[in-house]
C-alpha cells in the first residue's frame, strides 16, 4: 500500500509516516507538507493507494483542496486527519468525499481501523463527533421522494456531545435493511459520493428510477439526506469486516 501525507507540521508529518509505517512490511509512505507539495507529488508520481490530509494547511485550506482532489482524482481515497473533531468539520469533509475522518487526538489503534476500514471500501467517522443537540428529534424521510437532499438539514444540527444520534444508537444491521440488490448497489455508488446522473448512466438507468432507490435507500436507514446516510453506513461498518461491499445481496440473474 502507497499512502501519501499531507501536514504542514513538521513533527506531525514524522510522526503519522511512522505509525502508518506499522501497518505492514508493504507499506510506503511519501510525505509533503503543503497544498502545492501534494499537487507536485500527483504530478510526478499519481500511483498512490491513499491520501491522508491534514484540514489546516499553511497555502491552502483544507476542505478546497479535499474538494480539489476529489474532481481531479476521483479514484483516490482520502481520509482527513485533522485536529479538529468538530461535527461540523466532520459532516463537511465527508459531504466532500472523504472517505473518513480521524482526529489528532485519535488513538493509534483508531487510526488502524479507519485506514483498514476505508482501504476495504468502507467509510470512517469518530463516534465522538456524533451526537446531537439536546431536545434535538431523530432525523426523518424527505416528504419529496424524488428530492436530491445533499446538505444536512436543521433537524441534524450535531452537538459537540460524545452522545450518539437515535440512528446510530439504534443502528440496524445491513441485512434488516431490506434493500434489493440494485437499491444496496445504488447506495454502494452514494458511498462514492456520485450524483444521481453519473449512477444513471453507469447502471444504465433513468434518473427518475435512480431516485425512486435513492429514497427507498434512505427511508431504509432512516435518514433524509445522502450526508446522513454515509454517516449511518460509517457507524454500521466500524468494526465489522469485511465491509459493506461484501454485504451487498447476491444479483438475482
Amino acid at each position: 500500500m502507497k499512502v501519501l501525507l499531507v501536514d504542514d507540521h513538521p513533527l506531525i508529518l514524522s510522526a503519522l509516516q511512522g505509525v502508518i509505517r506499522g501497518l505492514g512490511d508493504d507499506v510506503t509512505v511519501v510525505g509533503v507538507a503543503s497544498a502545492a507539495g501534494l499537487r507536485q507529488q500527483l504530478v510526478t508520481d499519481a500511483e498512490f493507494d491513499l491520501v491522508l490530509l491534514d484540514l489546516q494547511l499553511g497555502d491552502a485550506n483544507g476542505f478546497d483542496v479535499l474538494s480539489e482532489l476529489r474532481s481531479a482524482h476521483p479514484a483516490l481515497p482520502v481520509v482527513v486527519v485533522s485536529a479538529s473533531d468538530r461535527a461540523s468539520d466532520v459532516i463537511q469533509a465527508i459531504d466532500l468525499g472523504a472517505m473518513g475522518f480521524v482526529p489528532k487526538r485519535a488513538s493509534n489503534d483508531m487510526l488502524f481501523e479507519a485506514l483498514r476500514l476505508v482501504m476495504s471500501g468502507g467509510i470512517f467517522v469518530p463516534p465522538m463527533s456524533l451526537g446531537m443537540d439536546a431536545g434535538a428529534s431523530a432525523p426523518t424521510p424527505p416528504q419529496d421522494a424524488h428530492a436530491e437532499a445533499d446538505t444536512v438539514p436543521d433537524v441534524m444540527r450535531i452537538g459537540e456531545t460524545a452522545e450518539a444520534a437515535p440512528f446510530q444508537r439504534h443502528a440496524p444491521s445491513f441485512a434488516s435493511l431490506g434493500l434489493t440488490p440494485r437499491q444496496a448497489d445504488v447506495l454502494a455508488q452514494l458511498l462514492q459520493g456520485k450524483p444521481n446522473k453519473l449512477i444513471a448512466r453507469e447502471m444504465n438507468l433513468s434518473v427518475e428510477t435512480v431516485k425512486d432507490h435513492v429514497a427507498a435507500v434512505l427511508r431504509a436507514l432512516n435518514v433524509s439526506s445522502r450526508t446522513q446516510a454515509v454517516l449511518a453506513v460509517s457507524q454500521m461498518t466500524q468494526g465489522q469486516l469485511p465491509s459493506f461491499q461484501a454485504w451487498k445481496p447476491n444479483r438475482r440473474g
